[in-house]
Order: structure tokens, then C-alpha cells, then sequence
């Protein structure tokens, strides 16, 4: 119901309509059909859950003997849930576009709005509006949860480690940073699930370019070479570099130039989507 009435908002002829007038209209009805599906609430309450409770739990979970040194970036581990967060969000962007399909009302959707490219800029605007807080308060949770947790673990300023803190440069970085990795695996799920269509198919994968090629990593220890190309050059495990502060110059690919690499990915699979929407019917 809710979604009809966003989209009879956009049935009067906006083909005679200026563009940013367009645009405006279609953000206003998928801001409707998003914010009143059922559950969506509930998944951006849960980013911010799940990765603040997993983070805490390794936070508690990590100990550094005492009379001995741990090379332990404290800001990383204090975000590590959100590689499970990352998940939900995915999710999230999935359903936004794939849920229409379902029903059949992407049909009513692309009627009210010929300009389909303008639909899924609209979607991704809304996706951003919603996941941008949900991944603030995760990422400020985590590093909270750390900042409590890690120095009853031997991990204190007299041992050489940086308390986890927003007054540390490479913290704040990896913070920012961080809440943008969400949103643009967000972006890259939405564009992933347009070209697929269907909702198992296109959450599938999502979680393979998550999860898999980062166990694939680990597979090829063996293999410095391809290990150091997927590190650099696959989505999530490059974009995950922007959590780093500590031995950056080991890592195979910088912090900032790891989250280019997700956001070319993004970017790349968003014009793909809008290509692919333009030469198909709905």
C-alpha cells in the first residue's frame, strides 16, 4: 500500500518536468517505499547492534601477556565487527531494488518513471540517507567498546599502544573511513541486485564478493603474488585497509587507495546497472 502511494506521486508526466524536479520526485517516493518496508528499521538497528556487539566481544576476547609485546593494531581490532555489519547492509541494499521485482511493481514504477536511470540514482541517494547513521553509530560503538575494553587487556599507553581515540589522527581516519566502506558496500550491493534481479541470487552474490574472496586470501599463502593481487584489487579486502593505523607500509595496498579501489568497484557495477536497466524491459 505504501509503496502505491509513493509511486502515485510520480504519475503525473514528469518526461515535461525539469530534471532536478524529477529527481526530487523520485527521491521523495523511494524514501517512502523504503523507510515503511517492513523490516528495514529493524536491519539498520541491527548494523549497528551486531557490529558493536561483535566488536566488543574480540575487544574483551584479545589479551596481550604481560611481559611481552604484541604487534596489535588496537583501532582494527576494535572494529572488526564490521565485517559481519557489512553483511546486513548488503542486505539492506538488496531489498531495495529486488523486492519490486518480486511483486511486479517495479513495472508501475518504471511507468510512473521513464527515466529509469533517475530511479536507481534515487534508490542510491536513499540507501545512502539510511545507511550513513546506522554506520556512524556502529563504527562510533565499536571504537567506544575498545577504547573500554582493550587496556584492561594489557593493551596501555606504557606498553606502546595508542589508546583508541578519536584525538588520534590515524584513528579519526580510520573511523570516517570506515562509515564510508558501509555505504559504498551498500552502493555495490544495490548495483549487484539490479543486474540480478533476484533476491537469493543477488544476496548470494553479495556474500561471495564479502566473504569469499577474502578466504580465498588465506588459501593462498602460498602464492605471495595472487595473494597480493586479490588483497589489492578485490573490494572488500582492499576497502577493509582503510581500518589499518599501524605497519602501513606492509600492507599491499594503502588505507585511502584500498577504499578507491571499492569505490571504482561501486562505481564501475552502478553504470553497469544503469546500463543494463536502460536495454532491459522491467
Amino acid at each position: 500500500m505504501n509503496q502505491t502511494v509513493a509511486i502515485a506521486r510520480l504519475e503525473r508526466p514528469l518526461s515535461a518536468a525539469p530534471a532536478a524536479a524529477g529527481f526530487a520526485e523520485a527521491v521523495r517516493a523511494e524514501w517512502t517505499k523504503l523507510r515503511t518496508t517492513p523490516g528495514t528499521a529493524w536491519i539498520l538497528t541491527a548494523v549497528a547492534l551486531l557490529t558493536v556487539a561483535i566488536s566488543a566481544a574480540v575487544a574483551a576476547a584479545a589479551k596481550c601477556p604481560t611481559g611481552g609485546a604484541c604487534a596489535t593494531d588496537t583501532t582494527k581490532i576494535s572494529l572488526t565487527g564490521i565485517e559481519a555489519g557489512q553483511a546486513l547492509v548488503a542486505v539492506l541494499a538488496v531489498l531495495a531494488i529486488t523486492g519490486e521485482y518480486s511483486t511486479g511493481m517495479i513495472r508501475t514504477t518504471f511507468t510512473a518513471m521513464p527515466r529509469r536511470v533517475v530511479v536507481l540514482a534515487a534508490k542510491a541517494c536513499v540507501l545512502i540517507f539510511l545507511v550513513l547513521p546506522a554506520a556512524v553509530i556502529a563504527v562510533a560503538g565499536s571504537l567506544a567498546a575498545g577504547r573500554l575494553m582493550l587496556p584492561a587487556n594489557g593493551f596501555t599507553a606504557t606498553r606502546g599502544y595508542v589508546l583508541v581515540s578519536l584525538a588520534h589522527g590515524p584513528t579519526v581516519r580510520a573511523a570516517l573511513g570506515t562509515v564510508l566502506y558501509l555505504v559504498l558496500i551498500g552502493l555495490l550491493s544495490l548495483a549487484i541486485a539490479t543486474m540480478v534481479r533476484d533476491s537469493a541470487v543477488a544476496t548470494g552474490a553479495v556474500l561471495a564478493v564479502l566473504y569469499i574472496v577474502p578466504i580465498m586470501v588465506l588459501f593462498l599463502g602460498g602464492e605471495p603474488a595472487w595473494q597480493s593481487r586479490l588483497e589489492r584489487y578485490s573490494p572488500a579486502t582492499a576497502g577493509l585497509a582503510i581500518e589499518d593505523t599501524t605497519g602501513l607500509r606492509h600492507l599491499p595496498i594503502g588505507p585511502w587507495g584500498g577504499l578507491a579501489v571499492l569505490a571504482l568497484w561501486a562505481a564501475g557495477a552502478l553504470l553497469a546497472a544503469a546500463a543494463m536497466l536502460r536495454l532491459r524491459d522491467a
